[in-house]
């Protein structure tokens, strides 16, 4: 792996918390991603399910993780299934992970090949009563036209074992992933730390005539060179009017003289992310109205972070945030104390330039599970993005940092990336 070692004590942990909130006499089967294929003999990047990495720290497909914490036999109240080494495998993809290393991975002793697993599970099921099972509910694209190894695990378990009592994996990790532990915040801590270095690297490159796909390099330079796993998401790096279409990515635009780029990008470092938005000039210095507008958002950013806190629930957090703008668009002559007065309470005035939430939760998924129904705890970690869309002066600007709930506020993981005007004009003037 590209990343340092995790201690093993996190999967540990996180199996502990999480058999002790199945019924009892039940067994979770929690199975890997599939690999994707692309074309001809080519695939796309793996990424684990964040649910299995979480409970056992392996990264490996065609992986499943099977608890079973009433098992008669101590070595069944964890099992995980890998696939086997062959004389094959090894010529034409290298090593996988041997027993060995799963175990000490993991910290899961009793590790078998994955044929193994039907026999296992045979015996397992005739005492269990029920059977938690994994799925990616959280996602918000419609995916009913994709069959995932989640999919096909459900059909199988049902197809053979109809008259178990099932239950949702989800039901667990939707309330125990949201709280990290200190592991857990250093490694998010790390991503973050490594977006730093991208974005210092992106300022010394940017002028007039670059191309915007030439800063998202840097980017990509320095999460590579640090050991991450990948970008978070695919960076959004907008010049210009590119900057008031909020999920634009195609980065193929020339940056010209005069606009303002909005970068919106994060790290992925051993399958934990960073989220952040900055904002600066292609030529160095922002212009009156840029500055302005810049000034508005950061004002937000500063003042709106701050409800972020144990008890808050999303729902006030973001209206206190959209009464903040609201304020600010004001001040910028963008809407009026009557248009206000008379708006629609549905559609109000705020939206036509500021649109989007600015506050979800971050770790394994850049959107991370959770229920915003539930007040913020301690040890949460969320960002705030508030922006600012002027579409007629084809002026975007976002800015976003990652914080830690801690008792009584938070802690700006992110306080190391340049944001202030003067940092940042005074970084691409002097490179």
């Amino acid at each position: 792996m590209r990343y340092d070692s995790i201690p093993v004590s996190l999967f540990e942990n996180n199996r502990k918390r999480f058999v002790e909130k199945m019924q009892n006499n039940s067994l979770a089967i929690l199975t890997s991603n599939d690999v994707m294929p692309n074309n001809a003999d080519d695939v796309m990047g793996f990424a684990q399910n964040n649910d299995l990495f979480y409970l056992s720290g392996i990264e490996q497909d065609e992986t499943i993780l099977v608890l079973y914490p009433d098992a008669f036999k101590e070595e069944n109240k964890a099992i995980l299934f890998v696939k086997e080494v062959s004389e094959q495998t090894l010529i034409w993809e290298g090593d996988f992970l041997t027993k060995e290393k799963v175990s000490a991975i993991s910290g899961i002793k009793n590790v078998k090949w994955i044929h193994e697993f039907e026999k296992t599970i045979q015996l397992f099921a005739f005492e269990a009563d029920a059977i938690y099972l994994g799925h990616n509910e959280h996602i918000k694209r419609i995916t009913s036209e994709m069959n995932t190894r989640q999919d096909r695990m459900i059909q199988w378990c049902k197809q053979k074992y109809p008259l178990h009592q099932y239950e949702r994996v989800a039901k667990i990790t939707r309330e125990l992933r949201p709280v990290k532990s200190q592991e857990e915040i250093e490694l998010i801590q790390k991503a973050v730390s490594i977006s730093v270095k991208g974005f210092k690297g992106l300022l010394n490159a940017v002028k007039p005539g670059i191309k915007e796909y030439e800063l998202e390099a840097e980017l990509a330079y320095q999460y590579i060179k640090n050991g991450g796993n990948r970008h978070a998401f695919k960076p959004i790096v907008a010049s210009g009017k590119n900057a008031c279409a909020l999920h634009y990515n195609t980065n193929d635009s020339v940056c010209q003289d005069g606009e303002m780029i909005l970068v919106d990008f994060g790290v992925c470092y051993a399958n934990y992310n960073s989220d952040i938005t900055r904002c600066l000039p292609v030529n160095g210095k922002f212009s009156a109205r840029q500055k302005e507008v810049y000034e508005s958002v950061l004002y937000c950013l500063k003042e709106g972070s701050k409800f972020l806190k144990p008890g808050v629930l999303s729902k006030d957090y973001e209206l206190q945030m959209a009464s903040l703008i609201e304020a600010e668009l004001v001040k910028l002559r963008l809407i009026t104390i009557e248009e206000i007065a008379n708006q629609d309470p549905q559609n109000p005035a705020y939206k036509k330039y500021f649109m989007h939430g600015t506050a979800h939760f971050l770790g394994l998924d850049v959107h991370d599970v959770g229920l915003y129904s539930k007040p913020f705890e301690k040890g949460m970690v969320l960002t705030c993005e508030p922006g600012i869309y002027i579409r007629e002066e084809g002026i975007g600007c976002r800015l976003e940092n990652d914080y830690l709930l801690i008792e009584n506020g938070n802690i700006n993981l992110s306080e190391e990336i340049p944001i202030e005007i003067k940092e940042i004009e005074l970084i691409i003037n002097t490179k």
